[in-house]
């Protein structure tokens, strides 16, 4: 192609701008233009993107297409849409290239392009190809293009004709270039970070507490959220590690959800498949606001959005500082965080149980049977437990108290069932919430409104009376009144019964207010 041609082609070619899980789908233009030689990146890129300029010069050079002389113009659209990562720079090339005339092939505007350019050609992977590959399907797109080393986190996502590359000399021949691809070895290893693990464990480990393991397994049955009060070495954390051993594994589209969640924390190992456990997030009692809610940056993702469709565990809840607790409240009831920052707005998922574990004092002997060892005055013990503010509080559907394992525990316990056991009734009693919900934004009774609960129980004044004398007394407020009737619904339908009773909604009742 001559050069006066050249300066009235517009390559094209598309890429995906994340803002968290969501993605914009933009369109590349380039163009040789007359001017002094450069390459100009217009459409709120920032730093990243800015400098994908410098690996194309040296990537193309490296390949024998020099544009040293050239005045390349590329214009990431929509410009009000700001285009954050390296993973812009194989769109940009081929924009580049189909100006130039390298690469003959037409509908490259219709092929979503991800990847990290190098300095020799080579396409390195990037964090996100699975949310940018979701919201490309979601936008209409069938085909795209990503790194060799992104294949098999790409494959996790069906629907996609996928295409890995190991460089852009290799993408060009299949746009039909005619370039020698470099014998270099491909990049296939992602910059996958290690994510922390916590052990988890098994029902059968737990000695005694009998009130606790059914409280646990009415919080798995319902997706209640759940506090334990209990002296030190009663099983508070055992039984917390037990949660997910005994909750169903997650469907198809709520593993992608957190395997999108990795992806962009570059946690994903696509070789391992979808994983279908629900996550376990136990955050250092030291942990900030900013830690847990992220959005540090763009792209940045917090504690809470990593324990989406699993469990959040906080141990020594009332240690946490006062803002980390109270930035619990509104991702509670929302099932989303939304972050209001300098550079922007944005919403990441954050639909997770909420298990807290607490002393009863600051030296944690205050309970029955170890008085005698507790030194805390009752105000010691007054402003420890006011840790936990009352909104908070009124957030959590279940509270228990552990008293300490005694000796004939141990010895007179017998075999303790186990976490598949728990878990099949428990299955069987989110079956029966599927089934009743069939028609509904909700699936489970912890998200059911108590006003839909009580029309379709149909639930008289009679069966509400120990629910109505407590609203009158103040020992729980509305909120506590829905909650109380989503658990004696969750009570019901592990019994398998039709609806909650007047003892049903007593013991939910009971198991909200109890005093430790």
């Amino acid at each position: 192609m001559s050069e006066e041609a050249k300066l009235n082609v517009i390559g094209r070619s598309s890429a995906v701008a994340l803002w968290g899980l969501a993605g914009k789908i933009v369109s590349i233009e380039a163009c040789v233009s007359a001017g002094l030689p450069g390459i100009d990146i217009v459409g709120l890129p920032d730093a990243s993107v800015s400098e994908s300029r410098k690996r194309l010069r040296a990537a193309l050079a490296y390949l024998g297409i020099p544009v040293a002389t050239q005045h390349l113009t590329i214009n990431l659209t929509p410009g009000s849409v700001p285009k954050i990562g390296t993973g812009f720079d194989l769109g940009i090339a081929v924009a580049v290239l189909k100006a130039q005339g390298v690469i003959s092939q037409t509908d490259t505007e219709e092929i979503i392009h991800c990847g990290e350019l190098g300095l020799d050609g080579r396409i390195r992977p990037v964090n996100g190809v699975l949310p940018s590959l979701h919201s490309g399907l979601q936008a209409g797109f069938e085909r795209f293009v990503v790194p060799v080393g992104n294949r098999q986190e790409a494959d996790l996502l069906g629907g996609a004709r996928v295409r890995a590359v190991t460089s852009l000399a290799e993408l060009i021949n299949i746009y039909g270039g005619q370039l020698n691809v470099p014998m270099l070895p491909p990049v296939v290893d992602a910059e996958t970070a290690n994510p922390e693990t916590t052990e988890l464990h098994d029902l059968a480990e737990v000695q005694g507490q009998a009130e606790a393991r059914f409280g646990l397994e009415v919080a798995a049955a319902g997706g209640h959220n759940l506090l334990m009060r209990g002296t030190p070495g009663a099983g508070k954390t055992l039984l917390a590690q037990c949660l997910p051993g005994i909750l169903p594994p997650l469907d198809a589209p709520q593993a992608v959800e957190v395997a999108a969640v990795r992806s962009l924390r570059g946690e994903l190992r696509g070789s391992e498949g979808l994983d279908h456990r629900p996550p376990f997030e136990a955050p250092h009692h030291r942990s900030t606001a900013s830690a847990l809610i992220g959005g540090r940056r763009p792209g940045s993702i917090g504690i809470l959005s990593r324990a989406h469709r699993g469990v959040l565990f906080m141990d020594e809840a009332p240690e946490f500082s006062r803002d980390v607790l109270e930035a619990l409240r509104q991702p509670m009831e929302a099932r989303q965080v939304h972050i209001h920052r300098a550079w922007g707005s944005m919403v990441l998922p954050a639909s997770f149980q909420l298990v807290l574990a607490a002393n009863p004092c600051p030296c944690g002997a205050g309970m029955r049977g170890a008085e005698s060892t507790c030194r805390c005055t009752p105000m010691d013990k007054r402003r420890y437990r006011n840790r936990l503010s009352g909104p908070l509080l009124d957030r959590v559907d279940l509270q228990l108290e552990l008293f300490p394992v005694s000796p004939a525990d141990i010895r007179l316990g017998g075999t303790q069932e186990d976490s598949a056991t728990v878990a099949g009734r428990v299955r069987h009693a989110r079956k029966r919430q599927a089934d009743r919900y069939v028609d509904c934004e909700w699936t489970l009774n912890s998200n059911a409104p108590g006003a839909w609960l009580r029309e379709h129980f149909r639930l008289n004044p009679n069966s509400l009376r120990d629910l109505d004398r407590a609203l009158d007394t103040g020992r729980i407020t509305m909120r506590g009144y829905d909650r109380v009737l989503r658990v004696a619904t969750t009570l019901a339908d592990l019994e398998g019964a039709e609806a909650p009773t007047p003892d049903r909604i007593t013991t939910a009742l009971a198991l909200r207010t109890q005093d430790s």
